[in-house]
């Protein structure tokens, strides 16, 4: 029997997406326009070109570029052969990119005009990258000298070279973010990301009939594998862009009468106090997705409230799990306000203590997860790999509550935890209290260094453009609704959140731009 008789793959999804529905936009970016007809055949003359390059299955091709047609076209080429995707951040300095580089073992490095000099200084610092491959833009850019180019391979007349592919073979090695330590790749089969896939389609409610854009970027899994994956699998339209700003995102929500659209709570909220928000028609907007960071509750109540016939999903997951772990689905946002929800279909999820026993309900404890969506385990790394799956079940990081009906509240990551002056003070629970107040537009709460406390709690806080706050009016909001030991020791103000391009706030910058705030004490 032909292996092919049975195969369920990546290199698979596209193909039959393209033979139910041909003539269906799959993806628009800029002013190009695929059918799935066209992005079918576009994708295996693509991996023709890559096959007579030597890019063969087992090869890891790392991206290091922003959203385009050619990484979505790229990414299901390199499916069709059987080499391994390695997608990087693109606000990774050179040697950071070089290590994951070198750690991966990529021989191929594909980029764009704007990350080209950034691709080429990663590269050049002792890596395997020995091609490189130029991939066009939304917009006009001129082809980077000395690269291969991707409207060459994708031009070919070679067939498809016929390769061995299983749903257990190696699809991607996704690095995690190295906030504590040197970033882990996570491994990834195509069993694990289309089981994930299968469980967005079911719980998300991702449909044929969407008209989805994606924003966020691509090297990031969620938007990847949660978004335009399942949306190509069902055969949806994608408008995919580099630009996740309101003023770009809004006209193109009312250009394109998108139906769909994933952004993490920063972004929301950045499109909240636009402008444009109120002066847009965004009456074709049906499914609102967030994830990557906790939603306030204000804001989510502000959502439904300027736009009540959007639907809103909570998606909460980590990079292991390809990355879908739980869900919160739109009737239960008011109800369950600040869930992550509950295990999605193909996963199980447990809240445990040190000795994996399950928690009480209400009690603090680590989430746990077991899956087919889950990684085979870090790349080059078994101590770490052992670390993660320890006791039967992977390791989240993640503190969490679950309630008698098995919905989830995350209540910080491990490292977020702030421990001051004994006491354990979630920065997520202040947070949630700051956002109550009407002035605030954006807040983070970290731990500080502090010569009496150890730790102390600190707010960092962006003000609504057009009102005014002090530290004193926060301090009393927050001393009059919890415990003293929880309330911040200082409010700072400034005009804007670090963030990483997926909307994540980066803490990490936080707690060392402000480490001495404390230091006269």
């Amino acid at each position: 029997m032909h292996a092919a008789l049975r195969r369920q793959t990546l290199a698979d999804v596209l193909h039959r997406s393209a033979a139910r529905h041909p003539d269906r936009l799959a993806i628009a970016c800029g002013e190009l326009r695929w059918t799935y007809a066209e992005f079918d055949a576009l994708v295996s003359r693509l991996g023709a070109g890559l096959a007579a390059q030597g890019v063969a299955k087992g090869t890891r091709v790392a991206v290091l570029a922003r959203n385009s047609h050619a990484f979505a076209a790229l990414r299901f080429a390199l499916a069709r052969i059987g080499a391994v995707l390695v997608p990087i951040n693109f606000m990774l300095k050179a040697d950071e990119a070089a290590y994951i580089l070198r750690h991966a073992g990529a021989s191929m490095l594909a980029t764009d005009s704007a990350l080209a000099g950034l691709a080429r200084a990663a590269a050049a610092l002792d890596t395997a990258v020995q091609q490189f491959l130029w991939l066009p833009s939304e917009g006009p850019s001129d082809p980077e000298p000395g690269m291969l180019r991707f409207d060459d391979l994708a031009a070919g007349s070679a067939p498809l070279p016929e390769a061995a592919l299983a749903g257990d073979d190696l699809l991607q090695i996704v690095y995690t973010s190295g906030t504590e330590s040197l970033p882990k790749g996570a491994m990834l089969t195509h069993d694990a990301v289309l089981w994930q896939y299968v469980s967005c389609l079911v719980d998300a409610g991702i449909g044929a009939d969407d008209f989805m854009l994606h924003a966020l970027p691509l090297y990031h899994c969620a938007q990847l594998d949660v978004f335009l994956g399942p949306a190509i699998y069902c055969g949806a339209s994608n408008v995919i862009t580099a630009a996740p700003t309101p003023e770009n995102l809004l006209p193109l929500i009312e250009r394109h009468r998108i139906t769909s659209f994933f952004a993490p709570p920063t972004v929301w909220i950045g499109l909240l106090r636009s402008p444009l928000f109120d002066q847009t028609d965004l009456s074709s907007l049906r499914k609102g997705y967030y994830g990557a960071s906790i939603m306030p509750v204000a804001v989510m109540r502000e959502i439904l409230e300027r736009r009540p016939g959007l639907k809103l999903w909570n998606l909460y997951g980590q990079t292991e799990i390809a990355p879908l772990a739980t869900m919160l689905g739109p009737d239960e946002q008011l109800s369950k306000p600040g869930s992550a929800g509950r295990a999605v279909l193909n996963v199980e999820t447990r809240v445990v203590d040190d000795a994996m026993r399950d928690v009480p309900p209400g009690e603090v404890g680590e989430i746990v997860h077991r899956s087919p969506h889950l990684m085979l385990g870090y790349f080059h790394d078994d101590a770490r790999t052992q670390a993660a799956f320890e006791g039967g079940w992977f390791h989240s990081g993640d503190l969490g509550v679950i309630d008698g009906q098995g919905y989830i509240t995350v209540v910080d990551r491990k490292k977020d935890m702030i421990k001051t002056g004994g006491e354990n003070v979630a920065s997520r629970e202040v947070e949630e209290l700051i956002y109550k107040m009407p002035q605030v537009s954006e807040v983070a709460v970290v731990g500080l260094p502090h010569p009496r406390w150890v730790e102390a709690v600190a707010a960092v806080v962006v003000v609504k453009a057009g009102q005014s706050l002090g530290e004193a009016e926060v301090l009393a909001h927050c001393s009059a609704q919890m415990a003293a030991f929880k309330v911040p020791k200082r409010v700072v103000f400034v005009d804007a959140l670090p963030k990483n391009p997926s909307g994540k706030l980066l803490k990490r910058q936080l707690r060392q731009a402000h480490a001495a705030l404390f230091d006269a004490a």
